[in-house]
């Protein structure tokens, strides 16, 4: 089955040489903080916010909702494709509703909300919208034909999540009640269905993205025990299990949904090169945040009554206390756009958005 999985690979992409354009219009997004356009800001009930100076200095100059100084890489897939950047649901939403816009847009949504995790109970408790809800905003949009269905079938869809179900395992005021391994495979059965799901709604092209070595952001000097001198191992081993299962949940596309490609974006591989060799990769500083306050900046939200922040953002890796900065997202979104099986495979984003289903 598996050299069944590459013939079709390469009979997609051969067929994408007949076309003179990208056949993608548009890019549906779902996830956390590493997506998010600003939903949350628009969903006066959350408390996760990043819609304050300075998020957003360095290219926007104004905060947007984004967790970082500037694009993500749903943005920089947008402009490498030639299509606009997709707004927050929930702003589009308001706008439909108010009348200021006839339609929802054409060049797709983003549903992520920072701070969710693939488990409904992950941080619901301050406002979040879930994953699975994010799914439900998107289904009723389709079945109430306020999205093309043929539009749908020609798009991109990306979904990351997970960084914050695995963080808030080893939180020691909320102690989880399944053992690591019970716990990774909990998460794997929400991302199947969800894969299940925007299948059956049209999706053909999915984009799975592993999760970048969670046990190295900032934020670990806020758990007690975590070391700051190195990353939090025992996170990682989670985060590598999570991965190995997202990956085989791409594996298996071809096999249970035909018709559709899916593609794994190895994010934890291409983050652990900058971390490796950080100055390769014009970084100066690979472990601690940019902006924020104590330990590896790691203690203090950016922007929070107290914060420092450094003086060349790009030079950092990490922007936040969890987040990367723009300079960081734009070598993730080159490394997937353009990259090779060791940084996204069976094929590189550029192949998924040339590639026609008309042979198959």
């Amino acid at each position: 089955m598996e050299k069944l999985y590459t013939v079709l690979v390469i009979i997609l992409i051969f067929s994408s040489t007949l076309a003179s354009s990208r056949n993608v219009p548009a890019i549906f997004v779902f996830g956390d903080s590493i997506f998010d356009a600003g939903n949350n800001h628009f969903n006066k009930n959350c408390s996760v916010q990043a819609d304050f100076s300075p998020y957003g200095s360095t290219f926007f100059h104004q905060p947007t909702g984004r967790f970082t100084n500037g694009r993500t890489v749903a943005d920089f897939i947008s402009q490498f494709i030639g299509i606009d950047l997709q707004k927050p649901y929930l702003e589009a939403q308001i706008a439909v509703i108010n009348g200021s816009r006839k339609d929802y847009p054409s060049n797709g949504i983003n549903f992520a909300s920072a701070g969710s995790g693939v488990l409904q109970g992950t941080n619901m408790d301050r406002g979040v919208i879930s994953i699975q809800e994010q799914l439900r905003q998107f289904q009723t949009l389709v079945e109430q034909n306020q999205i093309d269905k043929n539009l749908v079938q020609k798009s991109l869809f990306f979904l990351e999540s997970g960084s914050n179900d695995i963080f808030n395992y080893f939180i020691p005021f909320d102690p989880p009640t399944l053992d690591p391994d019970a716990y990774v495979q909990a998460m794997m059965k929400e991302v199947a269905n969800l894969i299940d799901q925007i299948y059956k709604l049209g999706a053909r092209r999915i984009a799975l993205f592993s999760l970048g070595p969670v046990g190295c952001v900032p934020a670990r000097a806020l758990l007690l025990g975590a070391p700051i001198n190195r990353c939090y191992g025992k996170m990682n081993v989670m985060v590598k299990k999570y991965n190995k299962g997202l990956e085989g949940l791409i594996n298996n596309i071809p096999i249970r949904y035909p018709g559709a490609i899916g593609v794994y974006g190895a994010i934890y591989d291409i983050v652990q090169r900058f971390l490796a060799i950080p100055t390769r990769y014009g970084f100066s500083d690979a472990t601690s945040a940019c902006c924020g306050n104590g330990p590896l900046r790691g203690k203090l939200q950016c922007g929070i009554e107290g914060y420092e922040i450094c003086l060349s953002p790009n030079e950092f890796l990490f922007w936040d206390y969890f987040h990367p900065t723009e300079h960081a997202y734009k070598l993730i979104s080159e490394a997937l756009w353009g990259g090779n099986k060791s940084q996204i495979r069976p094929v590189n984003l550029k192949n998924l958005a040339d590639i026609t289903f008309t042979l198959v």
